[in-house]
């Protein structure tokens, strides 16, 4: 795909790797839209570059999707690429009761339930262009779980799924549908994660990562897994029992904790 003279539109494009695909994808020539919920993060974004174009949003409220949708194409109507990257990630133990029932799924509504509805909110408009994409970042933790952040890694599971279906319900258009699927990477994102969970794990830089997924768009490939992430689909693969092990020790950290 031609990664030049695009109008694209990237969900938490203010920080972490949002902030990074901004970044490179601006100095290649792109007009960038970004959208996040925290204005001091968009306004930090568009003083490092002037040229992007900020929109507050929030990607798990349906009706500000709607909104939005209507505001930017009217601003923007050779919009031709989205980039659903806004995400959180949180350690959740399942047996703190501090943990309230509506609390639980709030990584499914900004990084599952908020893909899809703006993959349906703007794939009408997408389908109008003589070359469009949907880029949709999933994680490494897609193909196999991280258990001390249950949620999250369901989220990114059900999204690598949503991808695959996508890209073959769109099969007959001019619709490419990618499926970014970052390692452990430097980002604010990894802020929250306990230290110890990440001993052994390979941190990759979001600069590099980025490279890697700019260039896997370029040459088409529509699964990218940069870094420690291929490895993570192969052991899924050859050995599920031994990396899930692997990556279940942050449990035993956990429950320790608690007691």
């Amino acid at each position: 795909m031609k990664l030049t003279g695009n109008t694209i539109l990237i969900t938490g494009g203010a920080s972490g790797i949002g902030y990074e695909l901004t970044k490179q994808l601006t100095a290649l020539g792109n007009t960038i839209l970004i959208t996040g919920r925290d204005q001091a993060k968009l306004d930090r974004a568009k003083a490092a570059f002037p040229k992007i174009h900020t929109f507050q949003s929030d990607v798990s409220d349906p009706k500000a999707i709607v909104a939005f949708y209507e505001k930017v194409t009217k601003q923007f109507p050779e919009l031709n690429i989205l980039i659903n990257n806004a995400g959180i990630m949180r350690e959740i133990n399942v047996h703190d009761k501090a943990v309230t029932v509506e609390d639980i799924t709030r990584e499914i509504e900004i990084n599952l339930n908020g893909p899809i509805r703006m993959v349906k909110q703007f794939l009408p408009h997408l389908k109008t262009k003589s070359e469009a994409a949907i880029v949709n970042v999933s994680s490494g933790l897609a193909f196999v779980p991280l258990p001390v952040s249950p949620v999250y890694c369901a989220t990114k599971a059900g999204l690598h799924s949503f991808t695959e279906s996508l890209r073959v319900q769109l099969k007959n258009t001019k619709v490419k549908v990618f499926e970014l699927a970052p390692p452990a990477t430097q980002t604010e994102l990894l802020g929250d994660v306990n230290p110890d969970d990440m001993k052994g794990v390979s941190i990759m830089k979001v600069e590099d990562m980025v490279k890697v997924a700019v260039k896997g768009m370029q040459a088409d490939r529509f699964e990218i897994r940069p870094g420690q992430s291929n490895q993570l689909k192969m052991m899924s693969r050859v050995a599920p029992a031994f990396i899930l092990k692997q990556l279940s020790r942050s449990v035993d950290r956990m429950l320790k904790a608690q007691h």
